[in-house]
């Protein structure tokens, strides 16, 4: 099983290259995040067209968070945070032949000290709390998503620019970070590949991209029950390559 997370920047916009995308990457199951759409909007007929169904929790013009899967079914699925009042759209969780995928939109939490910075701590909380309690529920789970945290140093360009004092590399945001995958979470990546400059995201400006000045921001997490079974990860970048790019590339693993 091929899973894949995807900030996609505006699915109105990139719908097209989600569809380019599906057909030549072929992953069983996307996260999609930022989908900018309300619910009614959603492009689920052309998805399955594509041989996707889908699941979606989505709100005007920001936000928004879908799961994809290829042939199978998405069940026992849950908008939002359990128990957290939020009025954005930024989680969903299915389970697909017998793995939960939690998929999160993590706030960005625009500066440190902000009270958007205070509110992505409390969301962090409170999502931790929810995948602790879908863990006993589920070992076979993978939480995967946007998570506007990039772990350490080799998940930046510049650690002297992203440090602790920088949202996104702030010390607090990495300690809500580790909490999570303390509840017995590994990264996907990191199973795989110990070096650096691998990233999923690139400002669209300054030839960020070109120049390879980005963030490994976008992440999936294996529990314990998957971690032998995670066997190849990596992002993808070539969709960041494409006409009226997303600014994220799809981070991915395979499961055997």
């Amino acid at each position: 099983m091929k899973i894949a997370s995807w900030n996609v920047n505006s699915l109105n916009v990139r719908l097209p290259q989600l569809q380019q995308w599906l057909a030549e990457f072929k992953p069983d199951v996307v996260g999609l995040q930022e989908t900018k759409l309300e619910d009614h909007r959603f492009p689920d007929t052309a998805l399955l067209e594509a041989g996707y169904r889908s699941v979606f929790h989505g709100q005007k013009t920001y936000n928004g968070v879908a799961i994809l899967a290829r042939g199978h079914a998405l069940e026992d699925v849950q908008a939002g945070i359990p128990g957290f009042e939020d009025t954005q759209a930024r989680a969903i969780a299915a389970t697909v032949d017998g793995v939960r995928i939690v998929n999160l939109y993590v706030v960005n939490g625009q500066d440190v000290g902000t009270e958007k910075y205070a509110y992505k701590l409390r969301w962090l909380e409170a999502a931790r709390d929810w995948i602790a309690q879908e863990l006993q529920r589920h070992p076979k789970l993978v939480v995967l998503g946007d998570f506007n945290i990039a772990p350490d140093d080799r998940d930046v360009h510049d650690p002297a620019i992203w440090n602790d004092d920088h949202i996104l590399t702030s010390r607090l945001e990495r300690d809500a970070l580790r909490r999570l995958l303390a509840l017995g979470l590994h990264d996907g990546l990191r199973l795989h590949r110990e070096d650096g400059g691998l990233f999923s995201w690139w400002d669209y400006r300054q030839a960020a991209f070109r120049r390879n000045l980005g963030l490994r921001i976008d992440l999936t997490l294996v529990s314990e029950a998957l971690r032998g079974a995670t066997v190849e990860a990596g992002i993808d970048r070539t969709p960041r390559t494409w006409e009226r790019p997303s600014d994220h590339a799809p981070a991915w693993i395979r499961l055997h």
